[in-house]
């Protein structure tokens, strides 16, 4: 029997079957999210990559279903969590983030949105059928922050912190004025 995340159906097909869906799959699968990983990593020295990144798991649960009673919306209800790894901004040091969503789509155009319900998001689809592995996938990459840095100051070893001690300060920009002037 294949793996239902990798089916590729149109959501009424999904939705009318009531399929439901547990999964525990390894970063590698969902390309995308593994493509923005590895591309973050590359920036790190080979000796300070984090090791077996790829084989970190993604798992959650998708339940399909209907919105109405004439079975004309159909929805996807479901949860996925991993935890990366990933290059703090701030730091420059690898760190491991936490990422976890929480789906409610309905399936549709914005005429969709007339239920009167903000219950479920409305999730238009390029194309006619959907492989559910690329809806976790995409929702992964949207949870993204778009800096990574470490939410706890402490654990963070930004360049003032390891100058701090000497009572010197990182200044990038301090001779910016006199190379702009030299350069014209």
């Amino acid at each position: 029997m294949g793996n239902p995340l990798r089916d590729r159906r149109t959501p009424s097909e999904w939705a009318a079957s009531g399929q439901v869906i547990e999964f525990s799959e390894k970063i590698r699968e969902f390309e995308r999210l593994a493509g923005i990983v590895g591309g973050d990593l590359e920036t790190l020295d080979p000796d300070k990559l984090p090791t077996g990144w790829r084989d970190r798991v993604v798992a959650g649960k998708l339940s399909f279903g209907f919105a109405d009673a004439h079975d004309s919306l159909p929805t996807l209800q479901g949860d996925a969590e991993v935890t990366i790894d990933v290059v703090c901004q701030r730091c420059l040091a690898a760190m491991q983030l936490p990422l976890q969503v929480e789906l409610r789509l309905l399936f549709g155009s914005d005429d969709s949105s007339a239920l009167g319900d903000d219950e479920y998001e409305v999730w238009e689809l390029e194309e006619e059928k959907l492989r559910p592995m690329d809806l976790v996938d995409e929702a992964l990459i949207m949870a993204m922050p778009l800096v990574m840095k470490h939410v706890d100051s402490e654990t963070c070893r930004g360049p003032e912190k390891e100058k701090q001690g000497s009572g010197e300060r990182t200044r990038p920009f301090a001779n910016l004025k006199s190379q702009m002037e030299k350069d014209n």
